[in-house]
């Protein structure tokens, strides 16, 4: 299984390899990697749905 190292940071967009806080602003990190596709995604109705996208 791969891990996803690489975190961005919410509040300034900076990317690092820190896994708590970003060493920059002190902002939260966040995976900047999209969500493996899977046609058999059984919860996408209802992540359609709290996007409003339904």
């Amino acid at each position: 299984m791969m891990v996803w190292l690489l975190r961005k940071c919410e509040k300034c967009k900076e990317y690092t390899l820190n896994q708590e806080r970003c060493p920059y602003c002190g902002g939260n990190l966040r995976i900047p990697h999209p969500a493996k596709f899977s046609p058999e995604d059984r919860y996408a109705k209802y992540r359609r749905a709290m996007r409003g996208l339904v």
